[in-house]
């Protein structure tokens, strides 16, 4: 944990760079000084085919995004964690925003501890490996 979900309406197409902003909100993640282990960033992405936005005009576009994180960090943290990913995000479609009908969302959720199952070998080979070289 941290998992970045995104859902986009197909329309958006090859335009959205959805790959780029998958990388830049894990940076983002990896950046926020240890607070989230880089070991259980995942960020992963859904285009949607399926939708209705509105009055159904067909170049009605929306990305929404939401953000699981296990709970224990303080408002403070969660809130730079925030409007980091917010303010990459909007900067991320800010040439779409300007041309098209295009709604932006994203929220935080933070998930009880002990009802989420996992089995992960990433952490143990992520310590160790080297520190990268900025």
């Amino acid at each position: 944990m941290p998992h970045f979900v995104v859902e986009y309406t197909d329309n958006l197409g090859e335009a959205a760079r959805i790959p780029e902003l998958l990388a830049k909100a894990n940076r983002i993640l990896i950046d926020q000084g240890g607070v989230f282990p880089t070991g259980g960033i995942r960020s992963r992405a859904h285009r949607l085919t399926e939708y209705a936005i509105a009055d159904q005009a067909a170049d009605y576009a929306f990305v929404h995004i939401q953000l699981s994180i296990r709970v224990g960090r303080s408002e403070a943290v969660r809130r730079q964690a925030g409007d980091a990913l917010f303010a990459m995000i909007k900067a991320h479609f800010a040439d779409l925003f300007a041309a098209r009908p295009l709604a932006l969302s994203f929220e935080m959720h933070e998930e009880a501890e002990g009802w989420s199952w996992k089995h992960n070998n990433l952490h143990a080979r992520l310590a160790s490996k080297p520190p990268e070289a900025s």
